[in-house]
């Protein structure tokens, strides 16, 4: 099994004094990955920054634009949560450039599976809009890149980060090649992802799937939602490769998520997705970094991700769960059951 790792010490540069999401975060991801001694075990992709062409696949030239004119202005706010340095249009060519490499590689099979940790994230940067610490949407410009240079017919997105990732949701809303899911917590910024947004009834009805959940959701709750839930829906879907917005800001310690996951949770989440790409599409997944703001759990979560990329155990969790009561979700399960597209059709209920 190959297993990559994409990313370079030049995401560094964007970073904003004081700003929750800065180079500390690949920091502490790099340091855990030394010392769990994996990194040899893991193939280095080579990165190079995205083409501008790439880019305008998915996102306006005017929101091009404004991020390259603010960067030739030394820097600045896009709005009260999203800054740009004076490195931050080579940064942000970078990380989408990082992760087209990845999906590129695992599609012609020079890896089986990887993890590109890039930044600044992308899942919130909609096609007309950078946002939500996002300049680019990264997941969505390599998916892109699959389904016009690949020839790929059907790709799944699943977005487990705390928020739902609204700017892949809106750019893939109308394809019905492209299956997104996000599990966020409701009501958090940016107040999008209900149930009833399931995919243009058009041209791409059901490939949309909000799972929002109630705070203080954990392990057990996540764990419901995958396998009752997300499971049989990308069985019904039948993905060629499966691509994951991976952030870890709901774990219980994180600052800005409200949400009760352990690393522990965050390990059968991973399991479930890897089990679902071998058992649907020859075990082609991609693992692409979103949010995660506290520094141990972020390290932690991304090292147990590579430990089942590698088919390992997840190993131990470091910091433990919370032992408080979980929040009822039956009927967001019977809701989504009863009026979801993919789920009306399978027959299926998911796994007790």
């Amino acid at each position: 099994m190959t297993t990559a790792i994409v990313t370079d010490q030049r995401f560094d540069l964007h970073t904003w004094h004081g700003h929750v999401e800065q180079a500390s975060r690949l920091h502490a991801i790099q340091r855990a990955l030394q010392a769990s001694g994996l990194m040899s075990r893991l193939t280095t992709l080579p990165i190079r920054p995205a083409t501008e062409a790439e880019l305008l696949a998915v996102h306006s030239p005017h929101m091009l634009q404004r991020v390259r004119q603010l960067a030739s202005y030394g820097g600045g706010q896009i709005d009260s949560d999203t800054y740009v340095t004076a490195d931050s249009w080579e940064v942000g060519l970078l990380a989408a450039g990082a992760t087209i490499g990845l999906v590129e590689a695992i599609a012609t099979g020079q890896c089986e599976n990887g993890f590109a940790l890039v930044r600044p994230p992308g899942h919130h940067a909609t096609d007309i809009r950078s946002m939500g610490f996002c300049l680019f949407n990264n997941i969505a410009i390599a998916a892109r890149v699959l389904l016009d240079r690949h020839n790929y017919r059907r790709i799944a997105i699943i977005d487990f980060d705390v928020h739902h990732g609204n700017g892949t949701q809106d750019i893939f809303y109308r394809d019905e090649r492209v299956f997104f899911c996000s599990t966020h917590a409701s009501p958090l910024y940016p107040g999008t992802g209900a149930v009833h947004e399931t995919g243009d009834p058009r041209t791409a009805p059901g490939t949309t799937l909000n799972v929002p959940l109630p705070y203080g959701t954990g392990d057990q709750g996540y764990d419901r939602i995958f396998r009752q839930i997300v499971g049989p829906a990308l069985r019904r879907f039948q993905p060629e490769m499966i691509l994951i917005s991976a952030g870890f800001d709901a774990h219980w310690s994180d600052p800005i998520g409200p949400m009760a996951l352990s690393i522990k949770g965050f390990a059968r989440i991973g399991q479930h997705l890897l089990n679902w790409a071998d058992e649907l599409c020859q075990g082609k997944i991609g693992f692409v970094l979103e949010g995660g703001y506290s520094l141990p759990a972020l390290a932690a979560g991304v090292v147990t991700i590579f430990r089942l990329l590698l088919g390992l155990d997840p190993g131990p969790d470091p910091i433990g769960g919370v032992d408080t009561p979980e929040p009822a979700i039956d009927h967001i399960i019977n809701t989504l059951r009863n009026q979801h597209p993919l789920l009306m059709q399978t027959g299926y209920q998911g796994e007790p």
